[in-house]
């Protein structure tokens, strides 16, 4: 939880897809969101990315904060990737949540099952 007593969050690039494209059935719960350095690329690096689609991607991600490759996290991901043999980017997600000591938004069946970490699944409309 942040100083002020929020619970932080940290979406997957999917959760962030959902978000975006308006497809979750519930609101999101009251806190701090976050997103990791990997998803932003994976965000703005699709292929045929209009200019209108990129620009309400930059406005998403210009109003929640980017966890880069801290040393901590980079750490935490050797970790994961060692342990679980997980994919670089899942790794590096999930560091970043565990780090922050944020949930985990993400729909991602193998993440959602990471010990050590706080995910939570979106229900999609």
């Amino acid at each position: 939880m942040t100083a002020l007593g929020q619970e932080r969050f940290l979406f997957d690039t999917n959760a962030a897809l959902y978000f975006m494209g308006n497809e979750l059935a519930d609101v999101l719960p009251i806190g701090s969101y976050h997103i990791s350095v990997i998803s932003e690329i994976e965000l703005l690096s699709y292929p045929n990315l209009s200019p209108k689609e990129e620009g309400a991607i930059r406005d998403f991600l210009s109003k929640i904060e980017t966890i880069g490759l801290r040393s901590d996290v980079t750490e935490t991901a050797i970790a994961f990737r060692r342990q679980h043999r997980m994919k670089l980017p899942d790794a590096i997600i999930a560091a970043s949540a565990s780090v922050l000591d944020a949930v985990l938004l993400t729909n991602d069946s193998m993440l959602l099952k990471l010990p050590g970490i706080r995910a939570m699944s979106l229900k999609l409309r």
